[in-house]
Formats: structure tokens, C-alpha cells, sequence
């Protein structure tokens, strides 16, 4: 733990003096809540990881022409956008299933695990939404706690499986925890995991990241299924995008599943993801942007002693166990909207990334 924090601290510095180098560049202006007539602006939403730059202009004007377009169904663009995702990880289209955000995917896949009853396994914390499904489909939810570092615990995940156990997920890098499994514990897991139960790997926030994709694993694995999300980094979580990565008979059995797979998708959203894929530029910029934002609030969040979990994504994990003021009644009197508390004992809490402004008006509103 010290040594992970030691690096941390080191990439925050670094990060810091890169902040008067690298100002501006191409990335779009922060995106700012467009209100009916009348209504006074909103809070400063720091609680659902969202993009505070996209959509990526080239996304914008995609999806801008992409509105004359609405009065048909967009089968070819559906099409290309699943051979753009294959072609992104060496896939082929029948690796590849698109829906309404990863959500909706996550949903596809644990209906698909519950049609033999039994057990999923889970971190606690995790992403955690689509669990209340999970059960209602007659599954029973066993929770593993993190390591001390606030990874997932993969060898107790592993020993958690039972004989029913039909899927596990692992949310990597995990949220609400911004950590990151390494790559060489992941496959040695995979190979044990995955030959008792379908495994679900949330990759939503990966690209923050410098970390590769598990994708070039579905393809020989029947029991890997990847999701990932156009959400994040790429700016469109009102769009509503995602796809899952899998095997070709486990899409198959899937997508069998849903009344009409890859067409849940509207011809903006579709647009806005193919224009965002081609993007390279903007995602470079808000992954640096992303970096100096969090290593600003971050540091001065120790400053206020309140201890910071290393993050590779773009919301921070933190305790409130030393912070001598009410938390959550400052960021109330600012207007600003966070989270709650994820786990009582440490009172640990997170908050999204914003822009460097964002993150100036949350430290001064805590301080």
C-alpha cells in the first residue's frame, strides 16, 4: 500500500507541473446543462463518473446530421459500428453486441446466467445496480470484500464460487475504488474462474487507464464475456451505448435472448459512437485533462486530511474517517452533488472528476 502511494504522489507531481505545459489543445469546451426557459441552472453534478468534455466534437456534428436520418432504421450503421468495435480488438462481428449503454448489456448477460439457478459472486463495494436483477432472477448474491487496498480480492472471489455458482462479475477497474487488478493476476484468476462459471469483466472506465483490454480473450473462452461503454471517456452517457464482447456461441445465446438484438440503438447515438471511435485526439486530451484535474483535487483533499485511494479513473475514492467537517453539508450549501457513503466503517465516499474549474469550486466548497 505504501509503495503504491508512493508512486501515486509521484505521478501527481509530475502531473501537476505538466498542467502549465499542456493548457488548451483540440478537446471540446465542458459541456454545460442546457435548462427549459425560466429555470435557474442545476448543481454541479460530481456523483455519476460523467465526461465533463464530450461528446468529442467530431461526435457532436455526426450526430447533428445523424437527425435527419432518425426517420429510418439504420441497419448499416449498426453494422459498421460492430465491425468498427471488432476490427478495434481483432474480433469478428459476431464477437460484438451493441445495446442501450453497458447497463442493458450487464442485464442481457445475467438473464442469460439465470437460466440455471444458483449464485453470482460480486466485490462489495462494486458497481452494484444491476444486482437487485440479478436476485429477482432467482440468483443468490455472495458479496467479497476488498483486499486492503480497496482491490478486488480475486483469490477470495475465486474460493467464494459454489458448485451453482453461474456467473462473476469484476468490475476492473472497480468502481466506486478507481484500483486496478494487474493484468498477470486477471489471467491466472480467468483461467480458474472461468472454467466453473460465466465471467462478466466491466472494462467502463479502462480507458483512463493505460491498462490493455481482456477483449482478445473472448474469442477462445466461452465463459468471458467483456462489456464496455461509449459513457465515459468518450462523453456520451446521455446517448446511451454499449457493447459486450464475447464468444460467438455466448453472443449468440445472448442476443437470442433480447427480441431484437444490435437495434436497440437510435441513429444518433449510432452515429455518435462511430465518429467517437475515429477520435483519438479527444480521448488523449481528456485522458491528460482527466489526470491533472484528479491530481489537483486529490492533493489537496490530503492537504484537508482526507486520505485518497490511488485512481487510474476519473472519480476519486477517499475516507471522511479525519476530516473534521460535516462533508456532505458543505457540498450541499455549494450546490454541488456527490455521492454517499460506500462503506461505513472508514467512511469512505467518492466523487467524479470534473474540469481543473470544476474541482477548484469542490476543494474550496470543502476546505
Amino acid at each position: 500500500m505504501k509503495q503504491d502511494r508512493r508512486h501515486w504522489l509521484k505521478l501527481v507531481g509530475l502531473v501537476a507541473v505538466g498542467v502549465g505545459v499542456q493548457r488548451g489543445g483540440a478537446i471540446a469546451a465542458p459541456v454545460r446543462r442546457v435548462l427549459p426557459e425560466g429555470l435557474s441552472g442545476g448543481p454541479l453534478r460530481l456523483s455519476s463518473n460523467e465526461n465533463p468534455y464530450g461528446p468529442s466534437p467530431k461526435a457532436r456534428a455526426a450526430m447533428a446530421e445523424a437527425v435527419g436520418l432518425s426517420n429510418r432504421y439504420q441497419w448499416d450503421m449498426i453494422l459498421g459500428l460492430m465491425r468498427a468495435i471488432a476490427a478495434k480488438y481483432s474480433l469478428a462481428e459476431a464477437n460484438v453486441l451493441v445495446g442501450a449503454g453497458s447497463t442493458q448489456l450487464i442485464d442481457a448477460v445475467v438473464q442469460h446466467a439465470a437460466m440455471n439457478k444458483g449464485s453470482f459472486v460480486v466485490s462489495a463495494p462494486t458497481f452494484s445496480r444491476w444486482t437487485g436483477a440479478a436476485e429477482q432472477s432467482g440468483l443468490q448474491k455472495i458479496e467479497v470484500a476488498l483486499t486492503a487496498q480497496k482491490k478486488n480480492d480475486l483469490n477470495g472471489m475465486l474460493a467464494a464460487m459454489r458448485a451453482d455458482t453461474q456467473l462473476v462479475y469484476l468490475c476492473n477497474p472497480n468502481n466506486p475504488t478507481g484500483t486496478y487488478c494487474r493484468r498477470e493476476d486477471i489471467l491466472l484468476f480467468l483461467k480458474e474462474a472461468t472454467k466453473k462459471a460465466l465471467v462478466l469483466v466491466d472494462e467502463a472506465y479502462l480507458e483512463y487507464s493505460d491498462e490493455a483490454s481482456l477483449a482478445g480473450l473472448v474469442a477462445e473462452n466461452r465463459n468471458l464475456v467483456v462489456v464496455k461503454t461509449f459513457s465515459k471517456i468518450y462523453g456520451l452517457a446521455g446517448a446511451r451505448i454499449g457493447y459486450a464482447l464475447g464468444h460467438e456461441k455466448t453472443i449468440e445465446k445472448i442476443g437470442a435472448l433480447q427480441s431484437g438484438s444490435n437495434i436497440g440503438i437510435s441513429a444518433v447515438s449510432l452515429a455518435g459512437a462511430l465518429a467517437s471511435l475515429k477520435d483519438e485526439d479527444f480521448v488523449k486530451e481528456t485522458q491528460f485533462k482527466n489526470a491533472t484535474a484528479r491530481a489537483y483535487a486529490s492533493a489537496h483533499m490530503e492537504r484537508l486530511k482526507i486520505s485518497c485511494i490511488p485512481s487510474c479513473t476519473n472519480f476519486i475514492y477517499f475516507s471522511l474517517a479525519k476530516y473534521q467537517e460535516d462533508f456532505f453539508a458543505r457540498l450541499k450549501v455549494h450546490n454541488i452533488e456527490g455521492t454517499n457513503l460506500f462503506e461505513e466503517q472508514g467512511k469512505w465516499s467518492r466523487i467524479t472528476v470534473g474540469t481543473e474549474a470544476e474541482m477548484e469550486q469542490f476543494i474550496n466548497a470543502i476546505s
